[in-house]
């Protein structure tokens, strides 16, 4: 009768083979990917505090791996967002909530005296409100993939590429980073 050995390394291999699909392999890849897209859309962000906000975000749910190219949040995702969709005409005020029962003018002159501003445009008071025309888009994430979704997903499969060798799936993430 013949024998055989080795079934438990075997079957010890196949069982591990999925997450080191999912996890080393794919999560890498999609990260390879999104890094390309990422630093595009850094290249064409216009405020700074934008730039620095960009971050890659990933995460691993049974069945499927979510890469994100984010602008994390405070001022920097504001801006963007801004940017990227731009504005609607609006009126620009002092809240009520913020005078402290103070009228607009009496604003104004502490604002101006302490060095800041407020309705005050130009040295000249302007009135209790102002009407900002609105701000035309100027998009930096859908810009970013349209134009490098073909280098992305070359880097995702040089990533794949470089770690598969000779049956083994070889290295860990592409970058190291804030994974969810």
């Amino acid at each position: 009768m013949a024998t055989s050995r080795g079934r438990a390394a075997t079957d010890r291999f196949f069982n591990q083979l999925p997450e080191q699909i999912e996890r080393q392999l794919l999560r890498g890849a999609g990260r390879a990917a999104a890094t390309v897209v990422a630093d595009e859309a850094r290249a064409r962000a216009a405020a700074h505090e934008t730039k620095e906000a960009i971050a890659i975000r990933s995460k691993a749910e049974p069945g499927q791996i979510i890469v994100r190219v984010m602008v994390k949040p405070g001022w920097g995702r504001t801006l963007g967002i801004w940017s990227e969709y731009g504005t609607d005409p609006h009126f620009i005020s002092v809240d009520n909530s913020q005078r402290g029962g103070r009228g607009i003018r009496r604003i104004n002159k502490q604002v101006k005296e302490d060095g800041g501003g407020s309705l005050v445009i130009n040295g000249k008071f302007v009135g209790s409100t102002v009407f900002h025309p609105g701000a035309r888009a100027d998009p930096f994430m859908r810009p970013a993939l349209d134009l490098k979704k073909d280098e992305a997903l070359a880097a995702a499969q040089s990533f794949i590429n470089a770690r598969i060798s000779g049956g083994k799936i070889i290295g860990g993430l592409a970058v190291d980073g804030d994974d969810e």
